[in-house]
């Protein structure tokens, strides 16, 4: 299984980019301790982390990546 910086490049330079992707991951304090944001909001992918408008977030804490309905991704 791919780790999840390396499937979020896969997408990011497949030629749609990040537009369509759904990242989950673990959020303390969330609804069921889960966020979900869309690729779009994603504004920096880099080594141990990926960058929103507001937090970085650790890769090791996502737990699924969609697109399309499709999950390609799942710890």
């Amino acid at each position: 299984m791919p780790y999840p910086r390396e499937v979020l490049n896969g997408l990011r330079w497949s030629g749609e980019g990040l537009e369509g992707v759904l990242v989950t991951y673990v959020h303390r304090g969330a609804p069921g301790d889960r966020l979900t944001i869309r690729g779009e909001d994603i504004t920096e992918l880099g080594r141990s982390f990926f960058r929103t408008g507001r937090s970085c977030i650790p890769y090791h804490r996502i737990s699924r990546i969609e697109r399309g309905g499709e999950v390609v991704y799942r710890a």
